[in-house]
């Protein structure tokens, strides 16, 4: 789809080992940029993946341990890379109860991974992005930065607060040769989510095809997960020279569930 343009560009993506995050390594990598990984664990396996990566793409990669519930650690990511064009924030978590039973530590660690931890990159990599005379901040939001559901009340504010973040970054940034924006998926079919499918099947005694449409996928009218490539490929756009003029805004990869 897209040349190797971002030659020469280093892309840091946090929470970056699995799921969305490595989608979106993946796609920038094949574009060209050199990628630093990252997630909280220090595993053989982690290391390998950026490996795998500078092998298959031609690239320079590399894994750095940091713990995004951790300001400083975050701020020390972005340290340790040395060079942050590209800075997308994916890292997060969830955690589902009633507001009166939401345990004060859960809400504490998904506000922390989830908004804190974009404020702390962002705050480091905006002067090497001034330094280089590019940059792109690109923030994983959700469908629930836009909309809310119940039972999720430290989610949608963490991610309602990512897509402010990025407003104010975007309006800081306004006059430079940066811009930031938010992606907001719906429901993205990771390894985390494939994994919950024979669970909901049992439970609802239904097959496959059913429980993903009308119970997974209740609220996306499309019928059909993303992709963790549709992510990737919605991040190397926003790098590319047709969205130097698209900074401040929310492009929702939903299925159509924010159109309701």
């Amino acid at each position: 789809m897209f040349q190797k343009f971002l030659t020469g560009k280093t892309a840091v993506i946090t929470g970056s080992n699995s799921g969305i995050g490595l989608g979106v390594a993946e796609e920038l990598a094949r574009a060209g940029a050199d990628v630093v990984l990252n997630s909280f664990t220090d595993r053989d396996e982690d290391h390998a993946l950026a490996e795998k990566l500078a092998s298959e793409h031609g690239v320079t990669a590399r894994y750095i341990k940091a713990d995004m519930s951790k300001g400083n650690e975050c701020r020390a990511l972005i340290e340790q890379a040395g060079r942050c064009d590209i800075l997308v924030n994916n890292a997060g978590i969830q955690h589902v109860a009633p507001i009166d039973e939401f345990p004060v530590e859960k809400w504490g660690a998904i506000i922390a991974i989830n908004l804190n931890s974009a404020f702390h990159t962002t705050a480091a990599a905006l002067p090497l992005m001034r330094q280089a005379g590019w940059g792109r901040v690109i923030n994983i939001a959700s469908a629930h930065g836009l909309t809310a559901s119940p039972y999720k009340s430290a989610y949608v504010a963490a991610k309602h607060g990512v897509v402010g973040l990025t407003k104010v970054t975007a309006l800081e940034t306004a006059e430079e040769p940066i811009t930031a924006n938010a992606i907001c998926p719906g429901y993205v079919l990771t390894p985390l989510v494939e994994a919950q499918i024979p669970d909901q099947m049992k439970t609802h005694k239904m097959d496959r095809d059913e429980v993903v449409r009308t119970v997974m996928l209740a609220r996306q009218p499309s019928k059909d997960f993303a992709t963790v490539q549709q992510m990737g490929g919605t991040a190397v756009f926003l790098c590319s020279a047709a969205a130097d003029q698209i900074t401040g805004t929310t492009i929702s990869v939903d299925g159509g569930w924010t159109a309701l």
